[in-house]
Parts: C-alpha cells; structure tokens; sequence
C-alpha cells in the first residue's frame, strides 16, 4: 500500500480540485475601479505656465535619453577581430567532424563489399561455376 500524505486531497497524477466562488445574487453593475480614475489631469484643465514647464520637462529627459544612449555607443568598443566561439560551438563542429569521417569510411567499405560481390560473381560466370 502506498504512502499517504498529509493535507492532499488529489491523487499523483490527478487535478486538484477547482475553487469556485459562488454565483453573487447582486443586480446592481459593479462600481468603477479607484484605478479607472485619471492620473493627469486633462489638458484642457492645464494653464499656459503648465504647458510649458510640461514641455521644458519632456524635453530635458528626451535629451537626457539622447545622452545616455549616446554614452552607451561609445562605451561599446569597436572590435575587428572575428566574434568569440562558444565551447559548445567548439564541440558541435568536432562531432560534425567525427560524424564526416565515419560516413566516410561506412561509404569506403560499403562501396568495397560491393566491389568484391561484382568481383566474385563475374569471376563465377566467366569460370562457369554455377551453383554448387
């Protein structure tokens, strides 16, 4: 007999069960959410002195986003040299290699059995021998 655990309810390779909530018996539509609210106000609401420290603010931070990937660019260095091969690059090009030869010598000796079964048989008809 198996081992039960304590506090499980399903068995191994089963579901457990769903949690359902009860249907509500409410008819009144849910109230809006706190966060449906709007963050900003609109721009109508906004004055003239507003819009414009508004502008000054985006485009300080555009230019600050500028400035950042500007400095990422030159951080980055410039290499010449080719890419670096990864280890598993390395070993995946090896097995090729090995696989290559392999059907290279299963060719080699495929192709010289046939050779020698050519060979023996027209060796055989120009004998005479048949089946002995």
């Amino acid at each position: 007999m198996a081992k039960r655990a304590r506090g499980s309810t399903s068995r191994p390779g089963q579901r457990p069960p769903l949690q359902r909530q009860a249907a509500r018996a409410t008819t009144r539509p849910a109230a809006p959410a706190a966060s449906a609210a709007p963050i900003a106000p609109r721009s109508e609401d906004l004055t003239d002195a507003e819009e414009a420290r508004a502008a000054q603010l985006e485009a300080a931070i555009v230019a600050e986003e500028r400035e950042a990937e500007a400095a990422k660019r030159r951080a980055r260095p410039v290499t010449t040299e080719a890419p670096r091969v990864s280890s598993l690059t390395l070993s995946t090009s090896e097995e090729y290699r090995y696989v290559a030869r392999d059907v290279r010598r299963i060719s080699i000796v495929g192709g010289s059995l046939v050779a020698i079964l050519i060979g023996i048989w027209a060796l055989s008809h120009i004998l005479g021998l048949g089946p002995l």
